[in-house]
């Protein structure tokens, strides 16, 4: 069975478990895991984990990840983006560019974000989106998230409709069409977002996307501190036993080309936290 690192950039109109049934095909298995999906509007960068690195797949949940998004001020809808229903026009003409980089500039550090209510986020065990579609009222609690930077690119194009372009680099769990939203209030004028691509996921970034699978030990040193290990130490890992070397963080241990295990400090030991096959095996 293969076995790496899938960077896929995703299209539009497609959603991301589509994009998993169709490497399923091509690459004849079932075991593909992802690290974050993107709503069927979105494109960008789509990282799948195939064979043995689906165990991978957990410690990219964290990573950072930055995206260009097209905001419209001046239209609200009931998901913030393109796909929802139109709740309230606001004609937006007067809107300066000046007022929109102040805005944005007030948006950015550690803040506490409401989630889209056209979300996945989970209230009471079920996805907001369900409850949506339910006709269900709920509320959604604000969560802590961190966005480094927002950056206009481009001219403001003004009009009854304000339409621009950003990047934004922020921290996992951050919701774009959020900040849209939250800029059209701002401004008074409502806001939503009309399209949206992720540019990367930590250091893997779309221009890589590609054909070729990623082999699980060059993903693990991108993402962590990778460290050599001889053959009787990869058995050792491999039947349970603890390495008797020091460490400050979680680590991926490799044994020539192979990713052998992803081990955690212990004291003067390290243990793992997960064991990948002999790839031979994978």
């Amino acid at each position: 069975m293969v076995s790496g690192l899938a960077l896929i950039d995703k299209p539009g109109s497609v959603t991301s478990h589509d994009e998993v049934a169709r490497l399923r095909r091509e690459l004849g298995t079932r075991k593909i895991g992802h690290a974050g999906t993107l709503d069927p509007m979105a494109t960008g960068l789509l990282i799948l984990g195939v064979g043995s690195a689906t165990r991978l797949m957990q410690f990219f949940l964290g990573l950072d990840k930055s995206y260009r998004a097209t905001v419209v001020l001046g239209q609200s809808t009931t998901t913030d983006d393109a796909e929802g229903e139109t709740v309230a026009i606001t004609d937006a003409s007067a809107i300066t560019t000046e007022q929109v980089l102040a805005a944005l500039a007030g948006m950015t550090g550690e803040q506490l974000q409401l989630p889209s209510k056209v979300s996945a986020k989970k209230v009471k065990g079920k996805r907001a989106y369900d409850l949506v579609r339910e006709g269900k009222e709920f509320e959604l609690e604000p969560k802590q998230v961190t966005i480094s930077r927002i950056e206009v690119m481009g001219e403001i194009q003004a009009g009854r409709l304000c339409q621009f372009e950003i990047e934004v680099d922020c921290s996992s769990g951050t919701y774009i069409r959020a900040i849209a939203r939250d800029l059209g209030e701002k401004l008074g004028v409502g806001g939503h977002l009309s399209a949206l691509r992720r540019l990367s996921i930590g250091p893997f970034s779309v221009n890589e996307s590609s054909s070729e699978l990623l082999p699980p030990a060059e993903a693990a040193r991108r993402i962590m501190l990778g460290f050599e290990i001889t053959q009787q130490q990869a058995i050792d890992l491999r039947h349970g036993k603890q390495l008797e070397v020091k460490l400050t963080q979680t680590s991926a241990a490799i044994q020539g080309e192979q990713l052998v295990a992803i081990v955690e400090p212990n004291g003067q030991f390290a243990r793992s936290v997960v064991v990948f096959p002999v790839e031979s095996d994978a």
